[in-house]
């Protein structure tokens, strides 16, 4: 029998996981090396997601899966919630896949994650928060905060990629295709296997001071 390498219904997890690694790899989306990161913490592994998303043929399969796992779980919400910039795809077409609205939170000139555009909630509506990856879940639990301000019930946080290495404590169930466990080190503590590899720097945002 042949190996599957894309993506269709009903496949176990574990199958999920090792095709889609595989599409992002393909699509430069997941990539291994030694690379400075925004932060200017450094690291083993690098992901950009929009690589893989900007294909229709690849995100829709990928988000049909999260919908359905979400069926599964009884959790379909009324909306579906994305942090821009990295959610806003990935919001959109999980709630395509749903039938329900799309909505996304940015942040102001302060630095506050908000909801703008005309975008209104209502007490008492369930909400999925997605993003495309999740990596120490602090954007993920400001967009929560805002939702739970506005009345809204947080029914759960659904990803493409985990990294967080089980560190996010996230207080509502978490549905990801792909966990990946990516190292992280300080400046000065970079071991020598990756030491002797030039960094690389393949964000967009400047370093942080």
């Amino acid at each position: 029998m042949d190996t599957p390498n894309t993506l269709t219904p009903g496949l176990p997890p574990a199958e999920v996981a090792r095709i889609l690694e595989a599409q992002l790899r393909a699509e430069g989306a997941l990539l291994s090396g030694h690379f400075k990161l925004s932060s200017g913490l450094h690291s083993d592994t690098y992901v950009q997601c929009a690589r893989f998303l900007r294909k229709p043929e690849l995100a829709a399969p990928a988000m049909a899966e999260l919908a359905s796992r979400l069926r599964k779980a009884g959790l379909v919400p009324d909306t579906v919630v994305g942090p821009a910039m990295g959610g806003v795809v990935v919001s959109y077409e999980l709630a395509r896949q749903l039938g329900v609205p799309s909505l996304f939170t940015e942040r102001d000139a302060n630095g506050e994650m908000i909801l703008r555009r005309g975008f209104t909630l209502t007490p008492g509506e369930r909400v999925v928060i997605a993003e495309d990856v999740v990596t120490t879940g602090k954007s993920t639990l400001e967009v929560a905060r805002v939702l739970t301000e506005m009345g809204v019930e947080v029914l759960a946080v659904v990803s493409l990629i985990d990294r967080t290495n089980g560190a996010a404590q996230l207080p509502f169930p978490n549905f990801a295709l792909l966990p990946v466990q990516a190292a992280v080190f300080a400046a000065d503590a970079v071991p020598a296997h990756l030491a002797g590899i030039p960094a690389v720097k393949p964000g967009s945002r400047p370093d942080s001071k």
